[in-house]
């Protein structure tokens, strides 16, 4: 069966299949639902020194304070979190509710 398609296979040097090229609208609409994606501003401010936790509200417009708010509780308790290089599982998804984003994109 030879179906036509929009992808073209292009082969390395050693003749096996090396690179997939497929239609940009086909390419967007299969990762449109990608919920884990990290921006390129998230990710420099992290390369910078920031925490992920930092990198994500800095990114976001958030004042520690907002975000200390959203998870009622003091803005000192949630500076100590954001400045913690390794949260328990619990505490990393409440504040990835809190902002808005999924526990995952704060776990790079």
């Amino acid at each position: 069966m030879n179906a036509r398609t929009n992808i073209q296979i292009i082969n390395g040097p050693d003749g096996e299949p090396a690179f997939v090229v497929i239609p940009y609208t086909d390419y967007v609409n299969q990762h449109s639902e990608d919920q884990d994606l990290i921006p390129h501003d998230v990710v420099s401010r992290t390369v910078d020194g920031a925490t992920p936790l930092r990198a994500w509200r800095e990114h976001l417009g958030l004042t520690q304070g907002e975000v200390a708010e959203r998870l009622a509780i003091t803005q000192s308790a949630y500076a100590q979190q954001e400045n913690s290089q390794r949260l328990r599982k619990a505490s990393r998804d409440k504040i990835a509710a809190a902002l808005g984003i999924t526990g995952a994109q704060l776990d790079f």
